[in-house]
């Protein structure tokens, strides 16, 4: 990011420091140069202008600086530090100067909400933010000692693992990735085409790649999607010998057939084959081709969905497809807007992405597979950086369990762990660690708990009942006893009322991962409207949020129109 201009200047105002006893923030004023040479054209010291400030200090930072509101204050002051310098340095004049501290004063207030403001925050901010998501704000990037790491921000490609280590992830059973692997991707279409080459005696071309016509038969005689890309991975993973216009695959071996050990190693070799930057086209859209490997790690960091939408803000900013992009394919604007793709091309991209099995798509977001998570753990292994596994939740207790599976892990890879959790446990023994876990939390949390405790019988009831006395738990528990069959106390208006919400705010994350579900759900489902226009009176912490979800997703527009206005009722209270 340094370059020599930065460098210099640096170094004077160390001098310039020095001769006046001046503390100098060194690093927060480098970082503003640096800033302001990469995406404001700044080329020395001079060039800096009361724009250039208001423009570094409100866009540029919150997109791209990892740091907590509380920090502005910091950088505000390396600000005036070096307007300072530049006028006893004659970079500037007088009347400059002072237009620059008069910009500088308005910034001031601002900056510590334009920080805080995720809506403002590009897509690598977001995903190391989302990395440290127990944070209420994100938070400055560390060493592995916990120290701030000045300077470093979400756009820095340290690959040092102490600065930016793989987070523990939760890969699947072995037996269940290789059962996954055989059933479909572009493994199993690989040797789906080696095979019909070999029963036909065809043969590459020349140059050892798919013939033109050999491609159109086999999409057209086995429904292959992308056959050029399965030959592509033939060669790379080695599954036959092919030498020129030759190919030997004696004793072929059909996946179906191979043990577990080998089709994980032939696994592993074709996720770093996707993610390598392959000669073939993957997706068919060469802006993303030359992005997977960082899509991909971008994924497994956040060990959870992606919006699709961010993806896209994303791939606006990369480099034209005509230009050959840059040469590691890592080196992005990551917030850029050249504009102008046509909406529907990643939708096409990711989709033949998760042909190849890796990715999957579920409504407005994208996600590893279980086998494409597992393939980028390994593929991280064999290049020798650490990647740790997360302990598995059926060891730990109650709160333990319920935080893993509020990570968003996919639900076939949850109920494991709920399975096994609960065997190890006796029904009255679950039903009362659960609820005691989440006495205080959030209603996502009470969410898991209580839905974990409606598989249970009525002899769990004994564990369940004492939590009657409980207010928040209490909705909750009569629910469970009366569908039962088993005595319980009447809920008055207010608790019923109360619990409509508590079981709203449970989808208030869903809502956001997929809104036209939800909507979808609504329209079936949705809460009447003389509910919707009591729910402000209630004293729950997610009512605003609730009836603003309302408001936003209701297909019934006087519904929708009824929400918003109970959620400014519910605001002007000092519900929250």
């Amino acid at each position: 990011m340094s370059i020599e201009w930065v460098n210099g200047a640096i170094e004077e105002i160390r001098a310039w420091g020095r001769s006046k006893d001046v503390a100098v923030d060194v690093d927060e004023v480098r970082l503003l140069c640096d800033y302001a040479s990469d995406y404001l054209d700044v080329g020395e010291l001079s060039d800096f202008t009361p724009g250039t400030f208001e423009q570094l200090l409100l866009d540029i930072y919150p997109r791209k600086v990892i740091a907590p509101p509380e920090s502005a204050a910091e950088t505000v002051a390396a600000a005036r530090t070096l307007v300072d310098f530049l006028l006893d340095s004659g970079e500037i004049g007088a009347k400059m100067a002072t237009r620059m501290r008069s910009k500088i004063d308005d910034i001031a207030p601002e900056m510590p909400g334009a920080l805080a403001d995720t809506s403002k925050f590009g897509m690598a901010k977001s995903i190391f933010g989302a990395m440290g998501a127990d944070a209420d704000a994100p938070g400055p990037v560390t060493d592995h000692q916990g120290r701030r790491l000045r300077g470093v921000t979400a756009d820095d490609e340290c690959g040092c693992p102490g600065c930016s280590p793989l987070p523990p992830v939760r890969p699947a059973a072995p037996q269940a990735i290789a059962r996954a692997v055989r059933g479909s991707g572009l493994l199993r279409d690989a040797h789906a085409l080696l095979a019909w080459m070999l029963e036909g005696g065809r043969t590459p071309t020349v140059r050892g790649t798919l013939r033109v016509r050999d491609a159109a038969r086999v999409t057209r005689e086995l429904g292959l999607a992308a056959p050029a890309l399965a030959w592509e991975l033939v060669v790379a993973v080695e599954l036959a010998e092919v030498s020129g216009a030759s190919v030997r695959a004696p004793g072929l071996v059909p996946l179906d057939a191979r043990g577990d050990e080998e089709v994980l190693d032939l696994w592993a070799g074709t996720v770093t084959f996707l993610t390598g930057g392959p000669a073939a086209e993957v997706t068919g859209w060469p802006k993303l081709d030359r992005e997977l490997y960082t899509v991909h790690e971008s994924l497994y960091r956040l060990r959870g969905p992606m919006a699709v939408q961010a993806l896209r803000e994303h791939l606006d900013g990369a480099p034209p497809d005509d230009d050959g992009g840059p040469e590691d394919g890592l080196e992005l604007d990551l917030d850029g807007d050249d504009g102008g793709e046509d909406p529907g091309r990643l939708d096409a991209a990711l989709a033949a992405l998760a042909r190849c099995g890796t990715v999957e798509r579920r409504g407005d977001t994208v996600r590893l597979t279980a086998q494409g998570l597992w393939g980028m753990r390994e593929m991280f292994s064999r290049m020798g950086l650490p990647a740790p596994v997360a302990p598995g939740l059926a060891d730990g207790g109650a709160a333990e369990l319920i935080a893993g599976l509020l990570e968003g892990m996919p639900a076939e890879q949850a109920e494991p762990d709920i399975a096994s959790w609960l065997e190890r446990r006796t029904q009255a023994e679950a039903a009362s660690d659960l609820l005691s876990a989440v006495r205080g939390e959030p209603a996502v949390a009470r969410g898991v708990a209580v839905t974990i405790v409606d598989r249970f019988g009525a002899e769990a009831a004994g564990a369940v009942r004492p939590f009657l006395d409980d207010p928040e738990l209490r909705p909750h528990v009569v629910h469970w006893l009366a569908g039962r069959g088993l005595e319980a106390p009447a809920l008055s208006p207010g608790e019923v009322l109360w619990a409509s919400v508590d079981m709203l705010a449970l989808a208030v994350p869903a809502a956001g991962t997929d809104p036209g579900e939800f909507a979808e759900t609504l329209a079936g489902a949705g809460p009447p409207a003389h509910v919707i226009e009591e729910m402000w009176q209630v004293d729950h912490p997610d009512v605003a949020e609730v009836l603003d979800l309302l408001g936003r997703h209701l297909p019934d527009r006087d519904l929708a129109k009824a929400a918003r206005k109970a959620a400014f009722k519910a605001r002007s209270r000092g519900i929250h």
